[in-house]
């Protein structure tokens, strides 16, 4: 038997030796590999200079992304209320936080990103993606967790530890480090491949119901009647379908403002009932709709602006023809506006393994 251990114990130690073997404690060490950012044919946007886009990063980023220590009982992460196959939004018409509270405005979806600038959430209360991503967390209607807690639980994980190396070269974990990886991530959350891209790239066709679709999305409203516009395209013009604008689309009037929107960051009163213009894409699984999701169906979205906008001092000038009597477009227009809204949603998107969680 003693001879048997002996055997064994030179293999061990031979194998150790062996130059294929893991060395015991690897260093961890910065990693700058670049991440190969992407557009996949939407224009290239401006990319972080301060911080570039690299490998460890966007994968630190991703990981807190599904990291449930975010919040203050470890029960939800960022995924939980902007789910992939929703079009990274929340289906709900306000999400529920750790306590059980709703929030007061609908998730927006967290696709394409890169290309906002005006501000994010509904009334752009917060300037860059870095500065949103830490929203959340420290929310007590959502996450409920400040960020020195926050900081204090990743520092107590190896797995954190090192990976904050790998992307920082970080020995010192910090809450602005953990918004710099959110946005990488969030970065890089690019929707381009439904069938109007592929459409746009001739790998496919709209069916005739779409395309009287798209020219009535992209065609003003005419006066005299003779030409059917649905004027879509001035707020959500192709490739991102969003102006990034803050704007009043006319839910409420006047005298019925709830929200009082983007007034409630500038104080303006220019601004009242403003909120950001979201993108169109994948709109057909990222219901409900507007800020306060009022309505659940796109049919109930398009009778809005055919006949239910309301005037009021704020409302763009954009909609003027929108107000009653409205844009009077019939059953068959709407049916074919939304078909062709339906040629947005991204499969591709929906079921990319690289944004679901490590």
């Amino acid at each position: 038997m003693k001879q048997i251990l002996l055997v064994l114990s030179i293999a061990i130690f031979l194998l150790s030796c062996s130059d294929d073997a893991p060395a015991p404690n690897t260093p961890v060490v910065f990693d700058a590999t670049p991440f190969a950012f992407d557009a996949q044919g939407l224009p290239v946007p401006a990319l972080p200079s301060d911080y570039p886009l690299t490998v460890q990063r966007v994968q630190l980023g991703r990981m807190l992304f599904h990291e449930k220590m975010l919040s203050r009982d470890g029960s939800q992460s960022c995924a939980s209320c902007h789910q992939q196959k929703d079009g990274a939004s929340d289906i709900r018409q306000f999400s529920i936080g750790v306590k059980g509270l709703s929030g007061t405005r609908q998730a927006m979806a967290v696709t394409n990103l890169a290309w906002h600038r005006r501000g994010f959430f509904w009334d752009g209360r917060a300037p860059t993606l870095r500065d949103q991503a830490l929203h959340p967390i420290q929310d007590t209607l959502e996450m409920d967790e400040t960020l020195p807690n926050v900081v204090l639980k990743l520092s107590a994980s190896k797995i954190y530890r090192e990976q904050f190396v790998r992307a920082f070269n970080a020995d010192t974990i910090t809450s602005e480090l953990v918004g710099i990886a959110l946005e990488q991530f969030m970065l890089t959350m690019i929707s381009a491949n439904s069938t109007f891209d592929k459409v746009n790239r001739s790998e496919a066709s709209f069916t005739e119901t779409e395309e009287r679709g798209r020219q009535l999305f992209n065609t003003e409203f005419d006066p005299t009647g003779k030409v059917k516009g649905a004027e879509c395209f001035h707020c959500h013009s192709a490739p991102l379908f969003t102006n990034d604008r803050f704007m009043n689309n006319g839910l409420d009037n006047d005298g019925s403002f709830s929200d009082l929107g983007r007034e409630k960051v500038t104080t303006l009163a220019s601004d009242r009932a403003r909120f950001k213009v979201p993108t169109l894409r994948n709109i057909a699984v990222t219901p409900p709709y507007m800020h306060d999701g009022r309505f659940t169906t796109l049919e109930e979205v398009v009778e809005h602006y055919n006949t239910g906008v309301l005037q009021s001092f704020t409302l763009d000038p954009l909609l003027q023809f929108n107000v009653t009597p409205g844009l009077g477009l019939t059953q068959q227009n709407k049916d074919d506006l939304i078909a062709f809204l339906k040629t947005l949603t991204d499969q591709t998107f929906l079921t990319n393994t690289t944004f679901s969680k490590p």
